[in-house]
């Protein structure tokens, strides 16, 4: 297999993720894919029908050592990322389909690596509720004063709670109690809490994305957060964002995302650079 970093800042860091063709694998073994490749989540590709070079079709299956999950922006990246790669060319287009949806993904080749978008679909907004904010505010160890107005539950397939505070400080001296942020997030359903500063004029944000209940206590990159968090600014006249992650790991990492207005509604496109790690060999299965 492959280890992809993707969403990487200026050359560097990026969110490792295991990208590999899917085979008869049980869930219990995708599920082993990740810890054993020290990623947090791993990407199954499988080719799709049609034969169409121009527009290749596959099908992507997201999995962490918790499970499967409908969808993961920076595994979608790292997907496109090897596909353009193995496809050589300046350009890569391809249709994906996961288990909701089917979408378009592109990839370019640039001085550094490769810069792969796509279009994350449609997300949900709604206000959180004064219950489930309280629970996962305590759990962050955070106090009125550190908090920003403006949070909402997003959901782009599972739910996940944006938290906006006052300051990139704030955000840096976060230091939740993962046991009690997992009870938190299963009780109210969510898929974990996508803590930001920002954005400043220039549309540059900080993220921080803490998901004990999926087995990811902290994400270096979470872009399906990013694409919510754009859905939500794009209210605000906010059109174009870059969010900055992954520092308190040690793996900058940078998602983009832009919005615009259609009659279908708010149309996002989200995406990083990224570019090959290594090669992994798995150990023969049986």
């Amino acid at each position: 297999m492959t280890i992809i970093d993707a969403c990487r800042r200026q050359g560097r860091g990026g969110s490792p993720t295991a990208v590999l063709d899917d085979a008869p694998f049980t869930d219990a073994e995708r599920r082993r894919i990740p810890a054993a490749t020290g990623t947090s989540h791993a990407v199954f590709i499988a080719a799709g029908d049609g034969d169409d070079r121009a527009r290749p079709s596959y099908r992507l299956r997201f999995f962490t050592s918790e499970g499967e999950l409908p969808a993961c922006g920076h595994g979608t990246v790292a997907a496109l990322a090897l596909l353009a790669l193995r496809h050589g060319g300046a350009d890569y287009r391809a249709v994906l389909h996961t288990t909701g949806r089917v979408f378009e993904g592109w990839a370019r080749r640039e001085r550094d690596g490769l810069m792969a978008t796509f279009d994350p679909g449609p997300i949900r907004l709604r206000d959180a509720g004064e219950s489930e904010l309280r629970a996962i505010v305590t759990a962050l160890g955070l106090t009125g004063e550190a908090l920003a107005d403006g949070a909402c539950v997003a959901s782009p397939g599972r739910p996940r709670l944006l938290l906006p505070v006052r300051s990139r400080t704030v955000l840096a001296e976060l230091r939740p109690d993962f046991a009690t942020l997992r009870q938190a997030c299963d009780r109210y359903g969510l898929l974990g809490c996508y803590a930001y500063s920002g954005p400043e004029a220039d549309g540059q944000a900080s993220a921080r994305m803490f998901a004990p209940s999926i087995g990811v206590p902290e994400d270096v990159a979470n872009a399906n957060s990013t694409a919510c968090l754009a859905a939500c600014l794009a209210a605000q006249g906010v059109t174009s964002i870059a969010v900055d992650m992954g520092d308190h790991l040690g793996r900058p990492s940078t998602i983009t995302a832009s919005t615009h207005s259609s009659a279908s509604g708010t149309l996002i496109r989200l995406g990083g650079a990224a570019q090959f790690a290594r090669a992994v060999r798995l150990p023969q299965r049986g």
